[in-house]
């Protein structure tokens, strides 16, 4: 059951019902129009990727801003986007099963779609799927540029990959995705430099064996919120998947820049807005977010702009912030925005997001893709 919207537009932020997702729109907005720079400047193409904000309203507002697309990790995903009329989705993941790919060639008629591999028998099971749908579908294929996860590895076996795709009548060879996740997170800049220019190196080295058997590349996909910059700078990347920009977390704030201050970018726009509702402990507020309001696998989230209280626990419905006898306590019924340590398993728990400007509702849009996990 789709959740009851926790305000309407023209409220105060104060009558926002709680726990809710609140956006601010003018830190959000800044996000948007940054990276959009960003990408104008270095003539590197943006396909955001939709995994962080599961939403086509959000994808509309990026793609207005110069983005070519939207990259998703699931089925789902790209069936809420496509729907909400993104014209160009790339699912920057493997998808095995018959009926996953039929779903996926069913939206070619409504958007342009694509895929990964990383073994051939993915792209015989895209070859039935397409031939059966009457397409031709766009493949990519994934090499493991260091992160140890999915990826045929960088040269002749992607090569060879690559040349099966191409010599389908039902399969496009679209590219490479060269994602680097783990490289996201390394907090020196230095680190994440090196990590990048050796995820360029095996993907430049397979660009050109892919030119040696006279394919062309269209597409190197890859780069993310903590290491674009790199990517973009490389001369081997020709889109950007960043997705958490747009938003911010309390984990991608830990990134530092070549000084050791912290990265700062882009704005925190995503809050857990939540309502303190028991006071009945000396030193203890109790709110009304818990772990159903926020996800924890990055740590639990801090409470913006008041460094004088700490969450220090949460359980299913109930967060608990502690305070010192020097501190202003919080009051019962306060609001508190949380600032959530990852932003897109948080969104994954929400149906709506409150658009906020200057403390007022401006906005409802739908989270139209959650709990998309196929």
């Amino acid at each position: 059951m789709i959740q009851v919207p926790p305000a309407r537009p023209g409220q105060s932020e104060e009558e926002i019902d709680t726990p809710a997702l609140v956006v601010d729109l003018d830190a959000f907005e800044a996000n948007l129009d940054r990276m959009a720079e960003f990408s104008s400047a270095s003539g590197v193409a943006l396909r955001p990727h939709a995994k962080t904000h599961k939403s086509p309203v959000i994808a509309h507002w990026q793609m207005r801003r110069g983005a070519v697309g939207q990259c998703v990790q699931k089925v789902g995903e790209a069936e809420a986007l496509a729907w909400g009329g993104v014209p160009d989705i790339l699912v920057s993941n493997e998808v095995v099963g018959d009926a996953k790919l039929a779903r996926l060639l069913a939206l070619s008629g409504i958007a342009k779609v694509a895929v990964c591999v990383d073994d051939g028998a993915q792209v015989e099971a895209a070859e039935r799927a397409a031939d059966a749908a009457g397409r031709r579908l766009s493949v990519l294929v994934e090499i493991d540029v260091g992160a140890g996860r999915c990826g045929v590895q960088p040269g002749p076996p992607a090569v060879e990959l690559a040349q099966r795709i191409a010599g389908s009548p039902h399969l496009i060879f679209g590219g490479l995705q060269a994602y680097h996740g783990r490289a996201q997170h390394l907090r020196r800049e230095e680190e994440r430099e090196r990590v990048i220019a050796e995820a360029a190196a095996h993907a430049r080295r397979t660009v050109e064996q892919l030119r040696q058997v006279g394919l062309d590349c269209p597409i190197v996909g890859g780069g993310g919120t903590g290491t674009f910059p790199f990517e973009m700078a490389s001369g081997v990347y020709t889109e950007i998947q960043a997705g958490s920009y747009c938003f911010m977390d309390s984990d991608y704030a830990l990134n530092l820049d070549r000084s050791g201050a912290a990265v700062s970018t882009f704005r925190q726009a995503l809050f857990v807005l939540t309502t303190v509702m028991s006071r009945a402990a000396p030193g203890l507020a109790i709110c009304d977010a818990g772990h159903k309001a926020y996800g924890v696998d990055s740590g639990l989230p801090q409470v913006w702009r008041r460094p004088d209280l700490r969450l220090t626990g949460a359980s299913d419905e109930h967060g608990n912030i502690a305070f010192t006898p020097e501190t202003t306590a919080p009051k019962l019924g306060e609001k508190l925005r949380l600032v959530p340590s990852h932003c897109d398993p948080t969104v994954d728990r929400y149906d709506w997001y409150v658009g906020v400007r200057r403390g007022r509702v401006e906005c409802l849009w739908p989270v139209a893709a959650r709990g998309r996990m196929a």
